[in-house]
């Protein structure tokens, strides 16, 4: 894939083109797919495919018309975070979905399913906390957005947010103190 085919896409985009996300989709979709890994290998007892995922992103976003992409990084990044919310939005139903059971019986199968809906609130948990990082600093909070669920390099998120390379590793190692002692003793040692 050309970067500047893309780049000429975006720009198709921003003027509002007929068909501009349906030729610019083929051309990303590989890294889309890795995105979406990215974001399943933390939540792996999910019931969404990566391409599921993908396709799902991708209508969210055709359903934004107002969002601006300055480049291809910026707009892997903002797939990356629908991406996100598409999980957490699903963690969040799940969770709900299982509070309003009343079965009491523990056998083998339950316990496996107790640590799917685990899973699931370790990933809403995450969520929050990263919400609570973004009202302090919103640059930290893309920063782990970008590196923890969208696997990007320390070089596409400078890119993406426009900072140097030391400024991305510098924010991460922040927002990744910051986290763990926010999170910290919410999650049981396995």
């Amino acid at each position: 894939m050309k970067k500047k085919d893309v780049t000429q896409l975006l720009s198709e985009l921003k003027s509002g083109e007929n068909g501009a996300y349906d030729k610019l989709y083929p051309l990303i979709y590989e890294e889309l797919r890795q995105l979406a890994y990215g974001h399943m290998k933390y939540q792996p007892n999910h019931t969404l495919s990566k391409t599921e995922l993908v396709h799902e992103a991708y209508l969210k976003m055709i359903d934004q018309s107002r969002i601006e992409f300055s480049d291809k990084s910026h707009f892997l990044a903002i797939a990356s975070k629908c991406m996100r919310q598409i999980l957490i939005d699903h963690a969040r139903k799940k969770n709900a979905e299982k509070r309003g059971g009343k079965q009491k019986d523990l056998t083998y199968i339950d316990e496996i399913f107790s640590r799917k809906k685990q899973k699931a609130q370790e990933l809403i948990d995450i969520d929050a906390a990263l919400n609570e990082l973004e009202k302090l600093n919103e640059r930290l909070a893309k920063v782990v957005e970008m590196r923890f669920f969208g696997e990007m390099t320390i070089d596409d998120t400078a890119e993406a947010l426009g900072v140097s390379e030391s400024t991305v590793k510098r924010d991460w190692m922040k927002a990744r103190g910051w986290l763990y002692k926010e999170l910290k003793g919410r999650f049981e040692v396995e």
